[in-house]
């Protein structure tokens, strides 16, 4: 595509976009009665305008049915999970066996783990990334004391060379390669929430099993930001959260996904709650556990009905318009976004996140090279939202489905404003 810095290059393409009413269904927050310019969805998308009312459809229902609201209505209590898995398992490119909205990511992190990392005196270390999300490094660590190991001798960290932020596909290869005997768990973010760098899921997925290695993923910041295919790629399992691409609100449910080949597989080991307990059979209250098919056996309990409620909307929104038109918008705005920033702040502000449009997803991680944190604050006094990661990283997220070309011009100005006024 042909850019140039002029506003009018951002207004045009805005004009030329066939996914640009899809902005006027969200609720963007205002400052003295003007939208911020919001860049902020990797870390809680905005509200789809529906949202309240899918919400309010269940309050009333409350109100009027009380617990016969489990059985009446468009989407009764009893089942209301399933109501979201269609969608959710196209965004994952997974069957709905395989999918289950449920718990919160990192309880979804444990649960899988108790099943997945199967640790043994020969083969018992956990592969993430250096600059993992804390959460799942937390999670990772407790697992291996739980299974009376030292997170110092089985923890492995892959990190990119000394001065970059890239993790290369062969430095990926390599280490499986030469760790794989050892490995028993491949976890990683398939976006990585710091440098925003896409990680080679397919790839990495099949290493890991020539190393007979489990590969999991978290998708926190992947699902409803890039295209994923986790049958096709034989991904073991991954779980995401959904308040942040997905637009689910703040804790909104996680999402979960274990691979067909698991699911009639009842000999894994698991912790155990009723809603995992086989449908047909759950009311009779056994005292004998009988697992359910697919991933819906991993469930705990009855859903969270007002959570997930509050994430339909957007889901249904993702249906209508698809992960393809999504992904070839994202990839417009970031490219644009970086032309801008080369092209007017070069000498002021370093881009992390990989060049390549491959390696990406709708974020790009800038540094500057003075007052970053300084900065971050004033573009928020000056009507712009984005995200301020220590040490030095502030994230800005143009998100295809409610972002446009002109916010990211907007934003580049403010930016350029802000720079000037700090060297006066």
């Amino acid at each position: 595509m042909c850019y140039t810095v002029e506003r009018k290059c951002a207004e045009d393409f805005d004009r030329a976009d066939e996914l640009q009413k899809y902005r006027r269904q969200f609720y963007f927050p205002e400052t003295n009665g003007k939208p911020y310019l919001y860049f902020c969805g990797n870390s809680l998308g905005l509200q789809p305008q529906k949202t309240e009312e899918y919400v309010q459809c269940e309050i009333k229902k409350w109100q009027q049915a009380a617990v016969e609201g489990h059985f009446t209505g468009e989407r009764p209590w009893m089942d209301y999970h399933e109501f979201l898995t269609t969608n959710m398992a196209n965004l994952v490119g997974g069957k709905p066996i395989e999918v289950v909205a449920m718990n919160s990511l990192t309880t979804n992190l444990h649960l899988l783990m108790v099943s997945f990392y199967r640790p043994t005196p020969q083969k018992n270390k956990i592969l993430i990334e250096k600059s993992a999300f804390p959460s799942d490094r937390y999670a990772v660590e407790s697992q291996i004391r739980f299974h009376g190991y030292d997170p110092k001798e089985c923890l492995i960290e892959i990190s990119p060379p000394q001065g970059e932020y890239e993790i290369s596909d062969e430095a990926f290869a390599e280490c499986i390669a030469r760790e794989g005997k050892n490995i028993a768990l491949i976890l990683l973010g398939g976006v990585n929430y710091y440098t925003g760098q896409l990680f080679p899921m397919e790839k990495i997925t099949k290493w890991g099993h020539e190393q007979n290695c489990v590969v999991g993923f978290d998708l926190a910041h992947a699902i409803g930001n890039i295209p994923l295919e986790l049958h096709k790629w034989q991904v073991d399992f991954a779980v995401w959260c959904t308040y942040k691409y997905l637009n689910g609100g703040p804790g909104g449910v996680g999402g979960s996904f274990v691979h067909e080949r698991y699911a009639e597989d009842s000999s894994l080991p698991r912790f155990c709650g009723w809603w995992g307990h086989e449908k047909s059979t759950r009311f009779a209250m056994p005292d004998n556990f009988e697992v359910m098919s697919g991933a819906e056996g991993w469930q705990l309990s009855n859903a969270p009905v007002l959570s997930m409620a509050a994430l339909i909307p957007s889901l249904e929104i993702f249906a209508e318009v698809g992960m393809d038109k999504l992904r070839t918008k994202s990839l417009k705005l970031t490219s644009y976004f970086e032309f801008l920033l080369q092209e007017k702040l070069s000498n002021e502000v370093e881009v992390i996140t990989p060049k390549d449009t491959n390696k990406r997803g709708a974020q790009l991680s800038l540094h500057l090279k003075k007052g970053g944190k300084e900065i971050h604050k004033a573009l928020l006094e000056n009507g712009v939202i984005c995200d301020w990661r220590e040490p030095n990283s502030i994230r800005v997220a143009p998100v295809p489905l409610y972002n446009n070309f002109l916010d990211v011009w907007l934003f580049v100005e403010t930016l350029e404003t802000l720079l000037k006024d700090k060297k006066a």
